[in-house]
């Protein structure tokens, strides 16, 4: 056999023996953390990962987190954040060192946002590297289809490859729950729908409590896996009033600029249309009485699919008085939404523009009193457009 050869055989086994001293080292440090959750979903992810650890942790339990949304973070028990590390593109193995760190602190708890798209890829961060205690998928909805779709229904299928077997799963789906009960009656996982009703039990009270705005069944899925495990609806409800809010979650901000007032809306984390119109919509009923309502868009050229669906849907929502289309791949947003009936006048083509001059295309359009919301996506220029916005916001002392 040719030296090279050997080398090269040589260097394989060796790869294969790191790797499975590497995965015992990981076994053992999952069988060192009692409480494990993985969340999964479309929509509110993050947001429900962090509710979660806010809560366990307010009831007294040693709890870390990660969440992988707008910007990746590892949570510890006292609630401080730090990014996790990435030499390169995401990649599923990361959370071994996830688990590494918060076996290292003593967690007794820890929650897992999946990161994995890929439908295998979300079976297998669950069966080989999370081996969860308890499952949470918030809702399968219309989005990432060209990797789990092309139907909603398949969404719901792909996200069902993470439901933990003989475990307990929690999910506030409703539509596509019977795909959820079949897989969880398959594995022998006992399954807890949170619904409507659960969402409509929380006060104005409850929800007041939140700097940000907060979804209503994200708090009522989180306060259920909560309660699951012993924690009172009060104490964990106050942990998550406490607890810091997702780079992503929805927010809004007053600028005034020159006479001009502007209610900034954060909605770029929620980039399938469904979530998108209902933030909308709720952006529309908190200020029924600006003078001018002005969509921005954050398109990707990598997500060609997303800005088709967007553009196509936007077409029949309550209407703007202006469109701004930032990021890259423009082009397909603005054909899909005038080929169903958007007034391509109402366009303003933002790419290649720095968030700057972004800003100042917003003021120059609008009026004494102006809506303005970021739809899209919250990667690339969505979250530098959010900091900018919300960098020259009216603090409560200067609104006095």
């Amino acid at each position: 056999m040719p030296k090279e050869m050997v080398l090269l055989c040589g260097i394989l086994l060796l790869l294969l023996v790191l790797g499975a001293v590497e995965m015992i080292a990981h076994r053992r440090n999952v069988n060192r953390i009692p409480v494990r959750i993985h969340v999964n979903g479309t929509r509110g992810k993050s947001s429900v990962t962090r509710l979660i650890a806010a809560g366990l942790r307010a009831g007294g339990r040693v709890t870390c987190a990660k969440t992988t949304g707008t910007l990746a973070r590892m949570i510890f028990p006292d609630g401080t954040e730090y990014p996790v590390f990435r030499p390169s593109r995401p990649n599923v193995i990361e959370q071994l060192r996830i688990f590494r760190a918060a076996a290292g602190c003593g967690a007794e708890a820890l929650v897992v946002e999946c990161m994995a798209l890929q439908p295998y890829l979300q079976a297998l961060s669950e069966r080989k590297l999370v081996r969860a205690t308890y499952g949470v998928i918030t809702n399968a909805r219309a989005d990432h289809l060209e990797v789990m779709g092309p139907t909603e229904g398949k969404v719901a299928q792909a996200l069902a490859g993470m439901i933990p077997p003989r475990k307990k799963l929690f999910t506030a789906e409703t539509r596509h729950l019977h795909v959820f009960q079949a897989v969880a009656q398959d594995r022998g996982t006992s399954l807890v729908a949170v619904g409507e009703q659960d969402a409509a039990a929380l006060t104005r009270e409850d929800m007041a409590g939140f700097s940000y705005v907060e979804h209503r069944e994200n708090v009522a899925l989180a306060l259920r896996v909560c309660q699951e495990l012993g924690v009172p609806k009060e104490t964990a409800l106050g942990g998550m009033w406490n607890a810091k809010p997702d780079p992503g979650a929805m927010s809004v901000h007053e600028i005034r600029f020159f006479g001009r007032v502007i209610h900034f809306v954060n909605g770029f984390a929620a980039n399938d249309p469904e979530s998108t119109e209902r933030i909308w919509r709720m952006a529309l009923d908190r200020f029924p009485a600006v003078d001018g309502r002005i969509a921005i868009f954050n398109c990707r050229a990598d997500r060609p699919e997303r800005s088709l669906q967007l553009g196509k849907a936007c077409a029949a929502w309550p209407a703007a008085d202006h469109y701004l289309l930032m990021g890259s791949g423009t082009y397909l947003f603005a054909r899909a939404a005038t080929r169903h009936g958007l007034d391509g006048r109402k366009l303003t083509f933002c790419e290649n523009l720095s968030v700057g001059e972004i800003f100042e295309s917003a003021v120059g359009l609008s009026g004494a009193s102006t809506l303005v919301m970021g739809m899209g996506n919250i990667g690339g220029q969505g979250l530098e457009v959010v900091q900018f916005f919300r960098n020259r916001r009216v603090l409560p002392e200067e609104g006095a």
